[in-house]
């Protein structure tokens, strides 16, 4: 940063950073031209790019550097809308003509956007979005605004609480709404992009002339300048409350309002840690705690705004006082950079947008929200120079009313002090419901813990005794089946000893039976054998009888007879046994019990016999 950059734009981030740009000379000579541009911020550069794209011969002259003044210096937001709230513009020119007005920022933003593509601007850094978060839990208001806003043709999103701190990372952060076109950029570098734009398409640029005064009557306006006089059918004022020198009048409607900027050394990965959003941030509907992240991991941040300009090094503890409070976890806050910028502000916080007399236009007064509506302004005040185009009437409801000298900047300083100390208490009170909200969400959660932990320790009691129950029947069932099981067993041994008892008895039966039929059969064969031995007993007796000598002995025996006859004694005649000798089926047949044991005979048996025993 050499010494004129210094001088003309502070200490700034903006001046570290800016793109290289030549210094353009102070006007010399005199000249006749179409249009004359007064004021090289966004407003007079937009302008003059326009009418020098349709052809017009345009002088731009600036008392100092281009954009050394609050075009400049800002914190870069491109926002949709005006600094006055919608809510306001409706009560003062209703819905539609809001509409139309919203609409027409719009445009601003789209320009600018536009721009810096069609242009291929470098050294913008352009962020995406803007997060206006609240302080307070006023989740009911935010979804009024966001239907409004909604309603006015806004692209936005609603933002619950949870969301928000995910993305920031503070607890003083509740609801937001997400702004989805709006945008951040570099705002010195785009204001030299233009500059650049403009001079080729023909405009000529003079830094550190300013304009000493303008003689309006007449179809040619004069102007003087220190060293040179210009001659212009039309004249652009596009100037703050710098120009007070110029248009005394002009000026007395604009309050100065000086915000603080201050940019931090590298803060490292914990800067990331705590901001994941990467666009804008406001937090205040004031000039206070404006930030974003520029320069990868340094953080920019505007504030603590007074209507008396002072040293901003005296507000760099102050601010990173701010970024602390917001963010605690962030640690050893060093700051690089720090400046301030001066804003014109309306009384009724809209754009002085208009034609003054005959070919003579105002383009000023366009508060916190000077990057949208500079680029609106320029291109409204071009279409009418150039296409007698009357859109810039939208804003004739807007008059020039004077902002109260120093008196309005003592109110206003002192709104400002207002402001912040009712906010600091809602703030306080909005965090001590929080934290008795969460006392109490605490407490019920322990309170719902505690109830299912005993929720949980009756079901487990339940399912102990059920579990219980359950093993008791099933040892019972266990003990019942082993027991009808034993029982089985039991039932199957008794019956396979009687089975085993029944077959000993069936076999011990079909023994006797055996024995008794041996037994039958060893009778019956002693009684035949018996009835054989008494028979043959008998015969030896008889023969012995017919052997012995006896008066008959000379009667031949039956063999020595003729064998072809001879007729044969009579027989003896045969005596029949005597009962007592023979045995009865009683005596033979023994008792069941009392098995008779004959004894074996001790005459041999002949082999048919033997035989049939056997078998």
């Amino acid at each position: 940063m050499n010494e004129a950059d210094l001088k003309a734009y502070g200490q700034s981030w903006y001046a570290a950073t800016k793109v290289d740009d030549p210094l353009r000379p102070r006007l010399a000579v005199d000249l006749d031209i179409d249009a004359c541009v007064i004021g090289g911020g966004l407003a007079g550069l937009t302008a003059a790019r326009e009418l020098s794209r349709a052809g017009w011969s345009v002088v731009l002259l600036e008392a100092n550097r281009i954009a050394s003044g609050a075009s400049g210096r800002n914190t870069g937001f491109v926002l949709p809308g005006f600094a006055a709230g919608a809510d306001r513009l409706i009560a003062r020119v209703g819905f539609e003509r809001t509409r139309s007005l919203w609409a027409l920022a719009q445009a601003g933003v789209d320009y600018v956007r536009d721009t810096i593509a069609s242009e291929a601007v470098t050294g913008i850094d352009a962020q995406n979005g803007w997060l206006h978060v609240s302080r307070v839990d006023n989740g009911d208001e935010i979804v009024r605004t966001v239907q409004l806003l909604d309603d006015l043709g806004c692209e936005i999103e609603g933002w619950p609480t949870d969301r928000v701190r995910a993305v920031l990372r503070s607890e003083r952060y509740f609801h937001a709404i997400h702004y989805l076109k709006a945008l951040a950029i570099h705002p010195l570098n785009y204001a030299l992009a233009l500059a650049a734009a403009a001079e080729r398409d023909g405009a000529r640029i003079f830094e550190n002339t300013p304009a000493l005064s303008i003689d309006p009557q007449g179809v040619r306006k004069r102007i003087v300048t220190p060293a040179a006089r210009l001659r212009a059918n039309h004249v652009v004022i596009a100037g703050n409350v710098q120009i007070g020198g110029l248009i005394p009048k002009i000026a007395s409607t604009l309050l100065p309002i000086t915000p603080y900027v201050i940019t931090t050394a590298s803060l490292g990965a914990q800067l990331g840690e705590a901001i994941h959003f990467h666009g804008a941030v406001s937090d205040s509907a004031l000039t206070d705690n404006h930030y974003r992240i520029v320069g990868g991991d340094r953080l920019m941040l505007s504030g603590r705004a007074t209507t008396w300009a002072r040293n901003p090094r005296r507000y760099i503890r102050t601010l990173t006082r701010d970024i602390r409070k917001t963010y605690p976890q962030l640690k050893d806050i060093d700051v690089d950079y720090a400046w301030r910028g001066t804003l014109g502000h309306t009384v009724h916080r809209m754009p002085q947008i208009g034609e003054l007399g005959a070919g003579v236009w105002l383009a000023s007064g366009f508060g916190s929200h000077g990057l949208n509506t500079t680029a609106m302004a320029g291109n409204l005040v071009a279409r009418a120079m150039i296409k007698n185009d009357q859109t810039w009437r939208e804003f004739s409801p807007f008059e020039l009313v004077w902002a109260g000298g120093i008196a309005g900047r003592v109110a206003m300083q002192s709104y400002f002090w207002i402001r912040r100390y009712r906010d600091a208490v809602n703030e306080r009170r909005a965090r001590a419901r929080e934290l008795a909200h969460s006392a109490a969400r605490d407490a019920e959660q322990r309170r719902e813990a505690e109830e299912a932990a005993r929720r949980r320790a009756e079901a487990a009691e339940a399912a102990r005794q059920a579990a219980e129950a359950e093993e008791a029947a099933r040892l019972a069932a266990a003990a019942e089946a082993e027991r009808q099981a034993e029982e089985a067993r039991e039932a199957e041994r008794l019956a396979a000893l009687e089975a085993e008892r029944q077959a000993a008895e069936a076999e011990e039966a079909r023994r006797l039976a055996a024995e008794e039929e041996a037994r039958q059969r060893a009778a019956e064969e002693e009684a035949r054998r018996s009835a054989a031995e008494e028979g043959a007993r008998r015969a030896a007796d008889e023969e012995a009888a017919r052997l012995a000598p006896t008066p008959e002995a000379d009667v031949p025996l039956q063999s020595e007879l003729p064998p072809g006859g001879g007729e044969q004694p009579p027989a003896a005649p045969e005596t029949p046994p005597d009962e007592r000798d023979l045995i009865t089926p009683a005596e033979v047949r023994p008792e069941r019990d009392q098995p008779v044991r004959v004894a074996p005979s001790t005459k041999r048996r002949s082999r048919p016999r033997r035989r049939r025993e056997r078998f």
